[in-house]
């Protein structure tokens, strides 16, 4: 009898999986899989969709001028496009537009997150894109980390990266402490900007010094990045989040600090101690900076919003939920009268901006620079034309951990 009950359960189960075995045998053994993106060895690049019923099909990305362009459908129903010119070494990123409608690319496993944008993304090989790979070099660690902030009246996330050897070698280490921009989160920075790679990479290369690299949440209202945190799936990313950049965050940036030089062995004091940020990050780091030049020794804005007060009126839409309907702007919010008061502290940190030409946030900084250099600071300021974007920031992330080093 029990040998009969056994073989009822045996031939349940095997009709139960047949069917998921028969559709996994579909997949592998029905139509050819279909290969994009397909990198070809002059680092052109072709893109491929199946789409039969589809009327018009598009490849949007960053690697286009244009923005767009058409792809072509075969007799098998396969719409293709291969770019005309070789793209240079970078990480790019790409979706499809079919009949109007943005779908990921169905081949390409891999994605990211940028605010509410989902995005493939592939890498071009060579010159500096080889730092945003994994690469044969000793790796670091990435730890996803709980603090509780009492100022802030919640448990909160960072994503802090720990050189290669930290666990076995009982050094102390200098700490880096890096912001996202506006409607980013503690993953921006080394999900978005490739930051574990290019540190892992610029230290087995001596281009940087081996340290622990702190990435914050800067949106005060958020225990963690969206999905991650007691909010669970119901609210989706945006941009405009209240207590992003009207003080919350700076104010409760001492309680990060404490709580990092508590748990990571970190050489605790200035002189180890610097601070970075792009874009919105950028100018929480000029702020957090500048207020506090006996914890800072370095500060950089990459793409920094420097004239917040220009930007209340250029970005006014933007600025009402974070601000409010009034938009005031205090001095202490200002890094042009921060600059200024802070010119006279003998403690005052170095500073470098970094902006592309082509950014809209390029006179603000020029004026920035303008009134830096007009002080005693010790300033180093970069340019060179892009824009607003990762490919900009991946770049110049490069610069200031080399400018660290002086």
């Amino acid at each position: 009898m029990k040998k009969a009950i056994q073989s009822i359960v045996a031939i349940c189960v095997i009709v139960i999986v047949m069917p998921v075995a028969a559709l996994a045998q579909q997949a592998l053994w029905g139509n050819a899989p279909v290969v994009s993106p397909e990198i070809h060895e002059n680092k052109t690049v072709t893109f491929r969709l199946r789409a039969p019923k589809a009327v018009k099909v598009q490849v949007a990305g960053d690697f286009l001028a244009q923005g767009v362009a058409d792809l072509v459908e075969n007799k098998e129903g396969i719409w293709e496009y291969t770019t005309p010119e070789p793209l240079k070494p970078e990480l790019y990123g790409y979706t499809f537009l079919v009949d109007g409608l943005k779908i990921n690319d169905p081949s390409n496993v891999y994605m990211i997150r940028d605010v509410a944008t989902i995005t493939n993304v592939f890498i071009i090989g060579g010159e500096r894109a080889d730092l945003y790979k994994v690469n044969d070099v000793p790796h670091g660690t990435v730890s996803k980390v709980w603090y509780d902030s009492p100022s802030l009246g919640m448990d909160r996330r960072l994503t802090i990266y720990t050189p290669a050897g930290y666990e076995t070698s009982g050094k102390r280490y200098p700490v880096f402490y890096l912001l996202h921009g506006m409607g980013g989160d503690e993953n921006a920075w080394s999900e978005l900007g490739r930051a574990t790679q290019i540190l892992d990479n610029l230290i087995a290369q001596g281009k940087a010094e081996p340290m622990i690299v702190v990435m914050t949440n800067g949106n005060a209202a958020l225990e963690a990045a969206p999905g991650e945190s007691s909010l669970g799936w119901e609210k989706q990313p945006t941009f405009q989040l209240p207590k992003t950049m009207e003080g919350s965050f700076e104010m409760h940036f001492p309680e990060v600090v404490k709580f990092v030089d508590k748990h990571y062995r970190t050489k605790a004091n200035k002189k180890n101690r610097a601070i970075a940020g792009l874009s919105m990050g950028g100018y929480g780091a000029l702020k957090i900076g500048l207020r506090e030049c006996d914890r800072f020794c370095a500060v950089a804005g990459i793409s920094s919003v420097a004239d917040i007060a220009a930007c209340k009126v250029r970005f006014k839409q933007v600025m009402i939920p974070i601000f409010g309907e009034d938009l005031i702007i205090g001095e202490s919010d200002d890094i042009f009268s921060l600059v200024e008061k802070t010119n006279a502290n003998p403690n005052k940190p170095r500073i470098y901006l970094g902006v592309g030409t082509d950014d809209v946030l390029y006179g603000d900084n020029l004026r920035l620079k303008e009134k830096i250099e007009g002080l005693d600071f010790d300033f180093t300021y970069r340019e060179s034309k892009g824009n607003h974007n990762w490919e900009f920031w991946d770049e110049y992330i490069q610069y200031v951990l080399n400018w660290m080093l002086g």
